[in-house]
């Protein structure tokens, strides 16, 4: 499946995402609109950012699994 085709399953919820660029990232998927992905990412201590990645950037998309599956 298209990770476009995942996002609105995975909204609100935690991912981690693989950039064309080798690298990724991870945080809660907080929208998309028609060209971008905001996530809410944990910086330190306290800190959070809201992030925007444009589609072009991206890769794949996926949910963070269960504890329950260790």
């Amino acid at each position: 499946m298209p990770w476009q085709h995942k996002i609105a399953y995975l909204l609100d919820q935690s991912v981690g995402i693989s950039f064309m660029d080798g690298t990724g990232t991870s945080g809660i998927l907080c929208d998309a609109d028609g060209s971008s992905l905001y996530v809410m990412e944990y910086l330190y201590h306290s800190q959070f950012a809201l992030k925007h990645y444009s589609y072009t950037m991206i890769l794949d998309i996926h949910p963070f699994p269960s504890c329950n599956n260790r």
